[in-house]
Parts: structure tokens; sequence; C-alpha cells
């Protein structure tokens, strides 16, 4: 009675603490995107393994000491039921993730209707098409990310400054070897490929400092190769556009 009253707590625990996961505010709309597939998927997945582990424990309680085992008889109503149990829960489980897929924040294309959105043939950045988004130019090589705000000419190193509750485009190059720009705590990912043009698209909420590294392994260096996604108010970031511009600067206190 006591193992299974710490079995039951343990449980408890464990959903309740997931619960309370489930209700922090996420930094950016892909993050919130993400951790929603995540905690809809868990919370299917958690009760049906839970289900499957009772039934393995009952039957192993129930037959260790069957001498004489007999064949199951055969129930075409229960193998009909489980199978169609099956087929619901992947069809859930693949609407669920192609709801995210071609979220325009996941998949960036999607945001781009109607128009020409293969990055083949672009020989520069003026050459991408445009988008109603505060758009930054960034380009990785060995071994650091280098930032250009156009509407300014104003350029970041190893710093990206976007504006707060804005949506926000990043378009991507490499001038060596394949780059990855990773920031986990806002969900974003995107190769950055040596002649080729990528995006990356978000929004962020909440202002501060964010880390950001190279996910592709990129030579002797790529373990340096760090830096930070500052997320400052809309006014701050206007601010320090026109006081830097066509200069080499720093990011803003996103205090």
């Amino acid at each position: 009675m006591d193992r299974r009253r710490t079995l039951v707590a343990l449980v408890v625990a464990a959903l309740s603490l997931l619960l309370a996961m489930g209700t922090v505010a996420a930094q950016s709309e892909n993050r919130d995107l993400i951790d929603g597939l995540e905690y809809q998927l868990l919370y299917v997945a958690l009760p049906l393994t839970l289900f499957v582990l009772l039934i393995l424990v009952y039957a192993a309680v129930k037959f260790h000491d069957n001498d004489d085992p007999q064949p199951t008889t055969e129930d075409p109503a229960l193998e009909i039921t489980w199978t169609v149990a099956t087929a619901l829960i992947l069809l859930f489980v693949g609407l669920s993730g192609y709801s995210v897929l071609v979220n325009p924040y996941v998949s960036p294309s999607q945001a781009l209707e109607g128009e020409d959105t293969s990055q083949d043939g672009f020989d520069s950045f003026a050459d991408l098409p445009d988008t109603d988004d505060e758009e930054v130019h960034v380009r990785g090589y060995q071994w650091e990310w280098q930032a250009t705000y156009p509407e300014a000419n104003v350029t970041t190193e190893s710093e990206i400054v976007i504006p707060a509750d804005t949506d926000v485009t990043f378009w991507l190059t490499s001038d060596d070897v394949i780059h990855s720009l990773f920031v986990p705590d806002l969900g974003v990912k995107q190769d950055a490929f040596p002649g080729d043009y990528t995006r990356a698209r978000t929004t962020v909420s909440e202002p501060g400092r964010y880390d950001a590294v190279c996910a592709e392994f990129c030579g002797a260096g790529h373990s340096r190769m760090d830096g930070s996604i500052v997320v400052v108010e809309r006014d701050t970031y206007d601010e320090w556009l026109a006081a830097n511009e066509g200069t080499i600067t720093d990011a803003p206190d996103p205090g």
C-alpha cells in the first residue's frame, strides 16, 4: 500500500510540474509554437505510456506463476478498437506537427505569399524580395556573426539588435563554410550557406539579451562562434539606428 501511494504521489507531482512548466510565457512566437507542440504531444503520450505500463505490470503480476498458459482468443472488436485508436493518435500527431511546420514563423516562406520565395540566383542582399518585416542582414564567417541594418547602414559584430513586439526577418548568408544561427531561448535556427541566402523570422515580446551560437561545425574556432540577439524597445531601436547611421557600433543596452 505504501509503495502504491508513493507511486501515485510521484505521478501527481510529475504532472503538476509539467502543467506549471506549460504556463510559463515564451519570449518569442517561435518558442511559443514549439513549446505548444511539445506539450500537446506530451499530454497525449504520457497517459498512453502510463496505460501501457499498468497493463504490463498487471500481466506480470497476474500471470507470473501460471504453469499452464493458454493462447489468447480472437477478439475482432478489441483489434478494431486499438487499430482505430492508433490511427486517430497518429492523425492527431500529424495535424499538430503540420500546423506548426506551416506557420510563417517556423517556415518563413509562408509569409511571402504570391512571391518567388526561392533563394537561388540572388547575387546580394539587395536582390532579396521585400517583406513587411524589420529586416536584418546577417553574415556568418569564421568565426563571427556580422549584422547589417539596411535602412540605416548600421553594422554590429557578434550582436544582432532587433525591436521588441515587431516581426523581424533575418536574411542569412556565409562568406566561407556552412554556419547555422541558433537562438535556443527564441526557438530560432537557420543555416547560412556560402553564396546563398536563407530566411529566419521571429517576433520577440521580452526585451533582453539572448545567447546565439553557431550550430553547424565550421572549423577550429567553431566553439568560439557565439553572439547575442539584443532585443530593445522600438523607440530605443529607432533612436539607436538614427544615432549610428553609417557606422560599425555596439548594441544598445536592453534595459
